[in-house]
């Protein structure tokens, strides 16, 4: 079968998901052809060479740790007109050199569109649709319920109508709408393949550098040790330690971490839940997904949501850690075989 992958460029989580289902694909006979943009495209054309095709992708602009609305806005509209005549092309590209059997979409336009021109059926994988297809039984305060509103349009309109829904999560939901399933979240080899132990730092990811008080907050905790990635810099500050990223360096120190703290991206914390590792997630500002994420963190005992990272709520987080670490044993799941299974039993059902 002859697949077209969409993968948004935002993040880098999506394209390191979207990896192994496209691997597995590959090595299950099909054809896969993927389009994506900015460090998502670089990974996955590094990873697949001659099968992905470069777009121009939409991006959020921060400000102060959180996202900026206003800068996101006219950041789009400036680059909008360029951006459309290269889709475009590759458009037309792909219709006439490739022409897809089926569209999978990791929450990504372009491959959404592509398949409703041309009517082909769309399988949705990613774990935003669980604010539109499920229900939430989180609180939501009174500050987050217009970001709830907001993002629960978002995803209603992304990629509506589509054949199927697949969606990850490390928490339980109760889905609300037909075709649709609840899947564990995907895991990339080097997690699979890990062996934790529990040492003595905490890792800290920090997706937004403009939090520049980090350091000094860490150092508040002299008797505990950080190793800190997303400044891209590699400096030592006491107890706290920058490191430049590497996926191997990040692995290995995220296997052997004895805590981690973080925003409330999805990827490290599935992660992080899976390698039984207790959480502390701060989510950036205006992203209920990040909000939803930390929340269900805190309510399932795996670790605490914090609005913003203090001395006294890094010291309340740990105070607690062996409470989070017997709490994450009962968490389990079979790699990504459930995943897997399912799209086996789906791809021959929609196949045009």
């Amino acid at each position: 079968m002859k697949i077209l992958y969409g993968v948004p460029g935002e993040g880098l989580g999506h394209a390191t998901r979207s990896q192994v289902i496209i691997r597995y694909l590959l090595q299950s006979g099909h054809d896969v052809q993927v389009v994506s943009s900015s460090r998502a495209f670089t990974l996955l054309n590094q990873s697949f060479p001659e099968r992905v095709h470069e777009i121009k992708g939409f991006h959020l602009a921060y400000k102060n740790a959180a996202v900026s609305k206003l800068k996101t806005f006219t950041s789009t509209l400036k680059t909008a007109p360029e951006n459309l005549k290269t889709n475009f092309a590759k458009y037309r590209k792909i219709a006439e050199s490739f022409a897809p059997d089926l569209v999978i979409s990791d929450f990504e336009s372009f491959s959404y569109f592509f398949a409703k021109h041309h009517k082909l059926p769309i399988i949705s994988i990613d774990n935003m649709q669980v604010m539109s297809r499920g229900k939430l039984d989180i609180k939501i305060p009174e500050n987050q319920k217009q970001n709830f509103l907001i993002g629960k349009r978002i995803v209603q309109a992304k990629v509506p109508r589509c054949q199927h829904y697949l969606i990850t999560s490390f928490f339980p939901a109760l889905l609300e709408k037909d075709q649709t399933t609840l899947v564990p979240p995907i895991m990339r080899d080097s997690i699979l393949n890990a062996s934790p132990t529990n040492g003595p730092h905490v890792l800290v990811y920090q997706s937004s550098t403009s939090q520049k008080n980090l350091v000094n907050t860490l150092q508040q905790l002299p008797l505990e040790t950080f190793r800190v990635y997303g400044f891209n810099k590699t400096e030592m500050h006491g107890n706290v330690q920058l490191k430049s990223f590497s996926e191997q360096g990040f692995i290995d120190d995220l296997s052997s971490a004895k805590a981690v703290l973080t925003n409330g991206g999805f990827s490290l914390i599935s992660e992080a839940i899976y390698l039984h590792k207790p959480v502390c997630s701060v989510p950036l500002e205006n992203q209920f997904e990040q909000f939803m994420n930390a929340a269900y963190v805190d309510k399932l005992g795996y670790g605490r949501h914090f609005e913003e990272i203090t001395p006294d709520n890094l010291r309340a987080f740990l105070y607690d850690i062996n409470s989070f670490r017997m709490n994450l044993q009962n968490y389990h799941q079979n790699g990504n075989q459930e995943l897997f299974n399912l799209l086996n039993q789906l791809l021959p059902t929609l196949s045009c």
